[in-house]
């Protein structure tokens, strides 16, 4: 499911199903399911291990944040809906308002991916500002408390075992406190204790999907012209191992990442790292970094072995009082800048089941509702990983096939404005991954060529990858 499938955040849907919730980590999947839930509970506590300051900060518990993020349109329309005034927000802290239709240039399968026709407005800013703008409308929140460098130790329950009641906690001084609550929502992200917790106390551990890519990135900030507003995207393409990202964010900076795949891990030196950056078939990446001043002394690094799915959906049995969100759920290669929009969407996702049927069964109506989700995304950036032979894991249904005629669909975006922006659309989480194969797209898509045949799209070659 997309922003397109699913009913938008309506807070007069919900009416009370409780006294008191907790969010169990404030990053954007729990800062994102605290608006919905204080609709449908009295109280909300959020939980979160990092320090939560009102500035702009990288949290050490979450090293991702020191490394660029892209808000997805899916995503910040949702945010928008939840908090009325977010992106005037973002764009007042420093952020920049872009059209990706004529500001992006993404270089894929062999050439540039052609404008669309349509305007796309992108907000880009930093991951910390993002958490931060957020923190501060869940801050004005009726009935919403934030506790900072409170680590989760465990969940309560009943009597019975079956239903959760409550967490417990230490704060920053080491101590024990205990938080009661009708509902807890894990957003830990991937190291969420709830599948062991669901071993060790009776219950059945969801099955997972791990899928190894095994990426790393390496990030550094470069100064950027006040009226240079421009964004690349060099996406790893078999064989080609390499890509990056340049975005524009606030302060006056570009956020460059350089990312491998499959070991081919990029530098964090300097030097080499420039020679990393010119080795990408876009010559105009590594021509900015050559002549724009750094201001990172050395890259930051970030490996990400592999993506993972928890089948929540599957389980025959879940405890009462307790749902899973976010990255603790579901968690994608980074490379598709999907994560903070699936969590916001998430977010929506428990939305309208608490709209539809208050806390009865919750865990599982929710579960059942974000797999579909999650499903559209995961067919897609999972089924793009296995365009690389040393890719492992179950591979999504359908993805060889799908990796053929996505590398068509895209050679054929080359020069073809509608399909850019359906394919624009479709990677913004506007539209179902559905809309790419629909009449008028499959047309466009596989009538022949000029030359003859239907398989166009010869993979990007790795001529000028040589060694650091």
């Amino acid at each position: 499911m997309t922003l397109a499938d699913l009913p938008r955040y309506d807070e007069s849907s919900v009416g009370t199903v409780g006294g008191s919730a907790i969010v169990l980590g404030g990053s954007v999947a729990g800062l994102c399911a605290t608006p919905v839930l204080a609709d449908a509970f009295e109280r909300v506590i959020v939980l979160e291990r990092d320090a939560l300051p009102t500035e702009p900060v990288a949290r050490d518990g979450a090293p991702q944040t020191r490394h660029p993020h892209v808000l997805l349109e899916g995503g910040r329309a949702t945010l928008e809906d939840l908090f009325p005034g977010f992106s005037e927000d973002l764009i007042d802290g420093g952020g920049l308002l872009v059209d990706a239709s004529t500001d992006l240039k993404e270089f894929n399968q062999g050439d540039y991916i052609a404008a669309a026709p349509d305007r796309l407005p992108t907000y880009c800013a930093s991951r910390p500002l993002i958490e931060a703008v957020l923190r501060e409308h869940v801050r004005t929140l009726d009935g919403v408390t934030l506790h900072g460098e409170h680590r989760f130790t465990g969940y309560t329950t009943d009597d019975t075992g079956r239903a959760i009641t409550g967490v417990a906690a230490r704060d920053s001084d080491g101590a024990a406190r205990s938080f009661a609550a009708d509902l807890v929502v894990d957003a830990t992200g991937r190291t969420s204790r709830t599948p062991s917790w669901l071993a060790d106390n009776g219950f059945e551990r969801p099955a997972t999907d791990e899928v190894t890519i095994d990426v790393a990135y390496s990030t550094i900030r470069v100064e950027r012209p006040p009226d240079d507003r421009r964004m690349l995207l060099v996406a790893p393409s078999a064989p080609r191992t390499r890509g990056g990202a340049l975005i524009p964010t606030e302060d006056g900076q570009w956020e460059c990442i350089l990312q491998g795949v499959h070991g081919d891990d990029p530098p964090t030196d300097p030097a080499a790292l420039q020679r990393f950056a010119d080795s990408l078939p876009a010559d105009e990446f590594g021509a900015i970094l050559d002549s724009h001043e750094w201001r990172s002394e050395e890259a930051e690094r970030y490996p990400y072995p592999s993506s993972r799915r928890h089948r929540y959906e599957d389980l025959g049995r879940f405890p009462d009082g307790l749902v899973v969100t976010g990255d603790a759920l579901a968690s994608f290669n980074p490379i598709y800048g999907q994560g903070m929009s699936v969590a916001a969407l998430d977010a929506l996702a428990l939305h309208a089941t608490l709209a539809d049927g208050g806390g009865r069964e919750l865990g599982q109506r929710f579960f059942d509702r974000a797999a579909d989700v999650v499903d559209d995304v995961w067919r897609v950036v999972v089924g793009s990983d296995f365009q690389f032979g040393e890719t492992t894991g179950p591979k999504p249904t359908g993805a060889d096939l799908s990796n053929r005629y996505m590398r068509r669909f895209v050679t054929r975006a080359h020069d073809d404005p509608v399909l850019s922006e359906l394919y624009a659309r479709v990677t913004r989480l506007e539209t179902p991954a559905t809309a790419l194969v629909r009449p008028t797209a499959l047309w466009r898509v596989l009538r022949p060529a000029p030359g003859g045949g239907i398989d166009g799209g010869t993979p990007d070659t790795a001529d000028r990858e040589g060694g650091l």
